[in-house]
């Protein structure tokens, strides 16, 4: 077994002699015109992706999109009704086998009556390429835990120890669902710490997150999926570009003139935040709108325009496909 709790971190797996130079795939994942039915509900829809070494990949969508039926299918766990699913150009089945994935997944159920060091144990055992007791535990920050009782820890202390189920093996890819839920913002930049650091190392990171902003900071894509079909892939770049949002604030105060009352009828606008008096409006053309402002009379100070976060091109995208799928 490796004993480096940095090994563990990913900084010297590169060129190690556990892989060579052969072994490493150039497509790690594939979903191919993948669909998935339950009786009449089509649960995921026609999904194609891809995934590649070293990339951190954020799977984004609403409850009930799709994205856990994905990982499932990915996972082996369930089988598609159509399409392929492959992991390293294999069966999705042999690939966990091989102990060439690590899973954490946010509803998975964790021995009540063992302690987290004896949970610990048996995982790096059983993976067939499994790391030190003591690094999976230090590097999960649970060291302190490990003789507690897995049924005596918060739930942010939970995410930790299945965090280190993840990652008691020396694995290709990582599958995380909702893998920050519970943990505090502390535990949270730490997580990522460790994950940036097996990207960094070659390894290919798979999340599924509703913290937006994890998405916005870590991933090198993004997938978003909506009704069960992939809707959009890219770089958080260009997911934000493609929602065509530009975000405007300024700061208003009596006496300038004008009417304020007309903010809400500004051309392009599609979100509109008043707060004493500052404006926050989220507009589809910024020109149109500001041209409207200064129209209405009204004179705006410490003006800002910026592109909009992940999360409004998220809303922005989803309500479109939505539209279209009323249409």
């Amino acid at each position: 077994m490796t004993t480096s709790t940095e090994a563990i971190r990913g900084t010297d797996r590169k060129g190690s002699a556990t892989r060579g130079a052969n072994d490493r795939p150039t497509e790690v994942a594939a979903f191919r015109n993948v669909s998935k039915a339950f009786g009449s509900v089509k649960a995921v829809n026609g999904s194609s992706f891809t995934l590649h070494p070293g990339e951190t990949v954020a799977f984004l969508g609403p409850n009930g999109a799709g994205k856990s039926t994905s990982i499932d299918m990915l996972l082996g766990l369930k089988d598609p009704s159509a399409g392929e699913v492959s992991l390293f150009g294999g069966s999705p089945r042999q690939a966990i086998m091989d102990g060439r994935v690590g899973v954490m997944l946010q509803s998975g159920g964790l021995l009540p009556e063992v302690t987290v060091r004896e949970l610990v144990t048996f995982a790096c055992k059983v993976h067939p390429r499994g790391y030190a007791v003591d690094d999976v535990l230090t590097t999960a920050q649970i060291l302190d835990l490990a003789d507690r009782k897995v049924d005596k820890l918060s739930g942010g202390q939970e995410q930790r120890v299945r965090f280190a189920l993840a990652t008691a093996g020396d694995s290709d890819l990582i599958v995380l669902d909702e893998p920050t839920t519970g943990m505090d913002v502390t535990a949270r930049q730490a997580f990522w710490s460790v994950m940036k650091a097996q990207a960094d190392a070659g390894r290919t990171i798979l999340f599924a997150t509703h913290y937006l902003e994890e998405a916005d900071a870590i991933a090198d894509r993004v997938l978003v999926m909506h009704k069960g079909r992939l809707i959009a892939d890219g770089t958080a770049a260009e997911i934000k570009a493609r929602a065509g949002q530009r975000r405007i604030s300024f700061d208003l105060h009596p006496g300038d003139g004008g009417d304020a009352s007309l903010l809400s009828a500004l051309p392009g606008i599609t979100a509109l935040d008043v707060s004493g008096s500052t404006v926050r409006i989220s507009t589809s053309d910024a020109d149109a709108t500001m041209a409207a402002v200064y129209r209405a009379g009204l004179y705006p100070r410490g003006l800002e325009v910026t592109g909009v976060g992940l999360e409004q091109a998220f809303i922005t995208i989803t309500a479109e496909a939505a539209g279209t799928e009323a249409n």
